[in-house]
């Protein structure tokens, strides 16, 4: 899967233990019901976020993980997470009408 839209929030990386760390961050969607998306990196993947600002358009590569835990009482609960694998750069500009070579294929007025 993947999600498109503008940083919002780029956390600082949490070493949770000796073997686990994760960076979380938000990306605002694009379009009339705009969403902000919680995801996070994890492990080795933490540091993909090294070059990002809040700010920059990006395409995100994600896998959805879900998991059950009991809590003391013996309730049943469910948990999701957004886990980021893959960042890359959407340097599209959002409203451009040239094509590839330069040329303006609208037919609309500037005004």
């Amino acid at each position: 899967m993947e999600v498109k839209g503008k940083i919002k929030l780029i956390k600082n990386t949490q070493v949770i233990s000796e073997k686990f760390s994760k960076r979380e961050f938000v990306v605002i969607t694009e379009g009339e019901h705009a969403q902000h998306i919680s995801m996070e990196f994890i492990l080795d993947k933490c540091d993909l976020l090294d070059t990002y600002s809040v700010g920059d358009l990006v395409n995100v590569s994600i896998n959805l993980k879900g998991r059950e835990w009991t809590d003391p009482k013996g309730e049943v609960k469910h948990f999701n997470t957004i886990q980021a694998w893959k960042i890359d750069k959407n340097e599209a500009v959002v409203g451009d009408n040239k094509d590839a070579s330069g040329s303006d294929d609208s037919d609309e007025l500037p005004f």
